[in-house]
């Protein structure tokens, strides 16, 4: 846990809490600060198999995966190749349109295009969302609804990443799937107060409201999850995952991301989401070890 990533301060809670209810299950668990001595930390610590829960850059993106894979060391979650596909959003939007998987029409901006900011404008539909390619807990993101909007949205996500998705809005209903091994968990709803599920939102208690499982005719259910399971699969993604989709006012999926290995805290989803299936946190981890190969 920790890493160097922006969302380090998330790690550090999501693998205190890991640790902890491990800890209750009888289980020996080495809790590991992760910086650029990991390599020597995880030798030292002599472990026999790792639960990652280090989020974004280094974490999530298959970094510390290969580091593991050539230690021989077994560890949770998605491989180098399903961790790296997911972690861009570009890319794992292109996988899904290759599969036929719904998902809102994008352009990629990239800093080192000097006419970035023309194209941008120029292929812009309104309102539109601005995020960083590769950074998870929409950090960075930012609703554009006017043009004049368009180029400070850009700028911020830009100190995030070297690659900028806009996205189009689409103005409906934010749900969630997790996965864990091959079974999709009960559809999470998310509904922040604000109106935008930011930072803040996600993990400020009381700032947003969750119904899970989600008020949905069986259908819906049924098309989001199967959705889910596919973009899980089409990314090479193993053990788990929280897919977030949207649901337009037609009653439309969208897949929007795919996160490998989403968080663990006191306001976490893929927690939730099990909660509500039967499964008590430590139960929930225990299965998540069972599907290391």
């Amino acid at each position: 846990m920790g890493g160097f990533s922006s969302e380090r301060e998330i790690s550090l809670k999501t693998g205190s809490a890991v640790a902890a209810a491990l800890k209750e299950q009888g289980y020996d668990v080495a809790p590991i600060m992760a910086g650029r001595d990991l390599w020597e930390k995880i030798k030292e610590s002599k472990i026999d198999i790792a639960f990652i829960a280090l989020h974004g850059a280094l974490g999530e993106d298959g970094a510390a995966q290969g580091l593991l894979e050539w230690m021989g060391i077994p560890y949770v979650g998605s491989g180098i190749l399903g961790s790296a596909l997911s972690m861009n959003k570009t890319i794992a939007k292109e996988i899904f349109i290759f599969h036929g998987i719904p998902t809102p029409d994008f352009q990629a901006i990239f800093r080192d295009d000097p006419d970035f900011m023309e194209k941008a404008k120029r292929d812009l539909k309104l309102p539109c969302i601005v995020k960083p390619a590769s950074q998870g807990s929409t950090i960075g993101l930012s609703i554009v609804r006017r043009e004049e909007e368009l180029e400070a949205a850009i700028l911020c996500a830009f100190k995030m990443d070297d690659e900028v998705l806009v996205e189009d809005f689409i103005d409906g209903r934010n749900l969630t799937v997790g996965i864990v091994g091959e079974r999709a968990l009960p559809i999470v709803e998310i509904k922040p107060k604000g109106g935008l599920y930011d930072y803040e939102a996600k993990y400020t208690k009381g700032k947003t409201d969750y119904l899970c499982p989600a008020p949905l005719s069986s259908e819906a259910a049924r098309r989001c999850s199967e959705l889910a399971l596919q973009a899980h699969k089409v990314l090479r993604c193993r053990g788990l995952s929280r897919v977030d989709l949207m649901l337009d006012s037609g009653g439309n999926p969208f897949v929007l991301e795919c996160n490998t290995l989403p968080g663990m805290t006191g306001t976490s989803l893929l927690p939730m989401a099990a909660k509500q299936a039967g499964m008590e946190f430590g139960v929930l981890l225990e299965n998540i070890l069972d599907t290391v190969k």
